[in-house]
């Protein structure tokens, strides 16, 4: 048996001890499943080279990010954006710290730079793990990372960072706005983010027209890491679409509320594709080594809502 299908079964489990009982917190203790190793040193960033297919337009540097994007005030929501505050051992940090050592040692033996995070459901914690990985990798010294909200049927990491909405992806995919128009500076260095954008009727048709790997490819010489925040995998077929344009995928399951059916065939829908691990997600504190439950996996085969909206999708 797999480790994912393990951590899967972990899910359904956690579901059914907890019944109808609202798991208590966003995040508890990573249960570790590979030996802990030294983090590599800081990789040599590419030189910006433009792609075959970007027609022309000029080349995009680190001194451009600095210079031409955009400086926007943002308020974060404390409960979903957990490590916006100056607490080095804000609940959750653990745990998160542990995911990005792993993540750190997967790419000492293959690449991996932008990553795909998705569920299989709504509100499963998608977002919430999105930002605060983003927040802990950009902790450390001369790391630059950018978080991206794909999401484009329900855009809401704008809403937890206390961001602007747009300009965002849907305008660069319709060709209404550059890539330094789109990608926002806030108030940690070296952390910048793009925004879900204006609002599309089709969001499936925009990103089948190729701009979105066109994106990902100037921008991936700018950045250590890039973090692509897409819709649940199992109502919309946008996520593995975007697993396309993505080096890994890491699936978030709720672990009070994701049915393990749901997400063992979430897993499938990305079985051509290359799975890095799960995150279980709200396991209720009594259950110490279980909340974030990360493991690699080679072979690579909603939270309630508030007032109409998700607390921490």
């Amino acid at each position: 048996m797999s480790r994912i299908h393990e951590a899967l079964r972990k899910a359904q489990e956690e579901r059914a001890a907890q019944g109808a009982q609202e798991p208590e917190s966003p995040a508890s203790v990573l249960e570790v499943v590979t030996e802990e190793q030294p983090q590599p040193a800081a990789p040599e960033r590419r030189k910006a080279v433009r792609p075959a297919d970007d027609d022309g337009a000029e080349t995009l540097t680190v001194e451009m990010l600095e210079t031409r994007c955009r400086k926007t005030v943002w308020k974060p929501e404390r409960k979903t954006a957990l490590l916006f505050s100056a607490d080095t051992h804000a609940r959750g940090s653990e745990e998160l710290r542990t995911l990005r050592s792993r993540l750190y040692q997967i790419r000492q033996n293959e690449p991996l730079q932008k990553i795909l995070v998705t569920s299989a459901l709504p509100a499963d914690g998608k977002t919430f793990v999105t930002i605060n990985l983003g927040q802990m990798i950009v902790r450390q010294p001369n790391r630059r990372v950018l978080i991206i909200d794909a999401d484009l049927r329900r855009s809401q990491m704008h809403t937890a960072l206390g961001a602007p909405p747009s300009p965002g992806v849907t305008d660069y995919l319709k060709g209404t706005a550059s890539e330094l128009d789109i990608i926002q500076r806030g108030p940690v260095e070296n952390f910048y983010f793009i925004p879900g954008g204006s609002e599309d009727q089709h969001p499936a048709e925009l990103l089948a027209n190729g701009r979105m790997k066109l994106l990902l490819d100037r921008l991936a010489p700018l950045f250590d890491w890039i973090l692509v925040d897409s819709p649940p995998a199992l109502p919309v077929a946008d996520g593995t679409q975007l697993a396309g344009f993505c080096d890994g995928v890491l699936l978030v399951v709720h672990a009070g509320r994701t049915p393990f059916d749901m997400a063992q065939r979430a897993r499938d829908e990305f079985r051509d594709r290359r799975i890095l691990g799960v995150v279980m997600n709200r396991v209720s504190r009594g259950d110490a080594y279980s909340s974030y439950y990360y493991s690699y996996y080679k072979a690579g085969y909603g939270r309630p809502k508030k007032n109409g909206k998700d607390s921490g999708d």
